[in-house]
């Protein structure tokens, strides 16, 4: 069965309020809760073939909020991006989110709670790891006994050791940004804390840069993690031997067990066991080649040591560095941004050629079951948004061709499917891409909640017909290996073009012909053809095969074969793509004599 990620920021899945003021308070512009994924929510990610739900910014991070009643320090607001925060400036590797309980003193009770239901719907739960940095003001109130803090044992005296767990530059303060933040803390002690000067000596590296004084644009909120590897990129653990990018997840575990590592490694290992003893099945991990990839051998073959099936997602964007990660780092699975993504939005955008959709799967074509596939994620623009096509419509053959491409995991981010736009100015950054940073509603989502019925109730007939869409995609049962048949029709069919794409999913005994048409204005008839060498490996005699769109059940058509001539005509819309399965048995065999 094909993986299938949802993607949800849970502080703004069941989020109802639609007041959308810039950078606006809980109070002003609402906040989703864990309890806001209720039976009927859960049922209604799973019907888009949900196997995973990525709950994104679930630890607890910066925020500009006032939690010291419950024993929580208080965030510098100019320290916080936005008022929500970053789900990826993490304070508290060992709690979640307060703003995300409805009891912040049971936080952690109600996101177990939540895997359990989430479990008990038949899906499985991912959680983000961020290991490049943390938060500058990093400080854990909930670790478990015998756990230290990050930088609770560094040796501040030099700006390297191989277990401190940050970099330090002697000798300079910190220099933060001047930034306006947008807004007036409300709260005494909030507007106290961002009239005083945050005192850092010596500086910490920041997440991104190693200068004391980091821009604006800077990830100035976070701190770098030192993973054993010194200023000038030398590596302070056991190199690996070349052949282990052929050893087995049980031979790197074997390998580790009698190295010295990094005590920032060791604490990630125990970060990882806390989370997988609460029940979480899985991680992604945020900038995972920020990191030595010798970490990724020792961290996940720990984790797949204890479960086997955790399921491993890391973003990673250069393309030199992926089999690494997959062979060495010892992934499940890698972003296919640098790729398939910015490949199928060219076309969508700038109408390039469909043909460099077959160089993109030629470049991965060792490790494409590994390379995760999406058309949307909290990083990049929203479909429907100015920045991307405007109409959620323009990407549907993109979605077709990125989901059914190969046997590769997909990722819907929520509110795709309802085509969300991302019009609202947040606060922190700025319109196309729905806020990871504030409060704000997410209007075509807030339809399809609908007032917490979670039923689509409110939403226009085209979000409806979106939705649809989506679910019947996203369900489709294809199986078997990719044959390129695209190149093929180039060279030898009329009328087909390069605004159309098409291949073929293939088990023995089942064969999916599958056509997009990526033109937002042009239909196109031709004689679609199944290479001479490809047809002759199919146990399918001459003969007339009636053929019926399996998405919809509305477009009709014969495959017909004449010895090593193999045809069907085609008939496709505008933005159509169309599924035919051809069954290659003795069933078939009969209904074709009958014909």
């Amino acid at each position: 069965m094909k993986t299938v990620i949802y993607q949800v920021l849970v502080r703004l899945f069941g989020n109802t309020c639609t007041r959308n003021v810039p950078y606006g308070t809980k109070q002003e512009n609402g906040v989703g809760k864990f309890s806001d994924f209720t039976d009927a929510a859960l049922e209604g990610i799973k019907q888009l073939g949900t196997t995973h739900i990525w709950l994104t910014g679930v630890l607890h991070h910066a925020l500009v909020g006032d939690y010291t009643h419950i024993g929580i320090p208080n965030d510098i607001p100019y320290l916080v991006k936005g008022r929500a925060g970053s789900p990826y400036a993490i304070k508290d590797y060992y709690n979640v989110n307060p703003d995300l309980a409805d009891d912040p003193t049971k936080r952690l009770e109600e996101f177990v709670a939540l895997v359990a239901r989430i479990h008990h719907h038949g899906m499985k739960v991912i959680i983000d790891i961020v290991p490049n940095h943390v938060a500058r003001c990093y400080h854990s109130i909930s670790m478990p006994k015998g756990v230290q803090d990050f930088g609770a044992q560094d040796n501040t005296q030099v700006g390297y050791s191989r277990d401190n767990n940050f970099y330090y530059n002697i000798g300079e303060f910190l220099s933060l940004p001047s930034t306006t933040i947008g807004y007036t803390p409300e709260d005494t002690a909030l507007r106290q804390l961002s009239q005083s000067p945050y005192k850092e000596y010596p500086a910490k590296w920041t997440g991104n840069s190693r200068s004391s004084s980091p821009a604006p644009t800077d990830w100035y909120e976070t701190v770098k993690l030192n993973y054993g590897v010194a200023p000038d990129g030398r590596k302070d653990f056991e190199a690996l031997p070349p052949e282990m990018a052929l050893w087995d997840v049980g031979a790197h575990y074997a390998f580790w067990q009698s190295k010295l590592v990094p005590d920032t490694w060791k604490k990630f290992k125990e970060i990882a066991a806390y989370w997988l003893d609460l029940g979480v099945d899985g991680f992604r991990y945020d900038m995972a080649e920020m990191v030595p990839v010798e970490f990724w051998s020792y961290l996940n073959s720990f984790i797949k040591s204890i479960r086997s099936d955790a399921f491993l997602l890391a973003e990673i964007y250069n393309p030199d560095n992926y089999r690494d990660y997959l062979h060495i780092g010892k992934m499940d699975a890698l972003y296919n941004k640098v790729g398939l993504y910015d490949t199928l939005k060219d076309i969508i955008c700038y109408e390039h050629s469909t043909d460099r959709i077959d160089w993109t799967q030629d470049t991965l074509s060792d490790i494409w079951p590994q390379m995760l596939h999406f058309m949307e994620n909290h990083d990049e623009q929203r479909i429907a948004s100015e920045g991307f096509a405007r109409d959620p419509r323009y990407a549907l053959p993109a979605m077709a061709v990125s989901t059914h491409l190969n046997d590769a995991s997909v990722m819907v981010y929520f509110g795709q499917e309802v085509g969300e736009a991302a019009r609202e100015n947040a606060g922190f950054g700025s319109p196309t891409r729905t806020s990871i940073f504030d409060y704000i509603g997410v209007p075509a989502h807030q339809r399809w909640v609908n007032g917490k019925r979670y039923d689509g109730g409110a939403l226009t007939p085209e979000e409806v017909a979106l939705r649809e869409y989506y679910c019947r995609l996203l369900n489709l049962p294809i199986v078997g290996a990719f044959r390129n048949i695209h190149q093929y029709n180039r060279a030898h069919t009329p009328y087909y073009n390069d605004k159309v794409y098409s291949f073929v999913r293939e088990t023995v005994q089942e064969k999916w012909l599958v056509i997009a048409n990526f033109s937002k204005r042009d239909g196109f008839g031709f004689e679609l053809q199944i290479p001479p060498e490809l047809l002759s490996t199919w146990d399918l005699p001459d003969g007339s095969y009636p053929l019926t769109d399996e998405l919809y059940g509305e477009v009709q058509t014969h495959f017909h074969r004449t010895d090593s001539y193999g045809h069907m005509r085609v008939d496709i819309a505008p933005l159509q793509t169309l599924f035919f399965k051809l069954k290659v048995n003795s069933e078939n065999r009969r209904k074709n004599e009958a014909v």
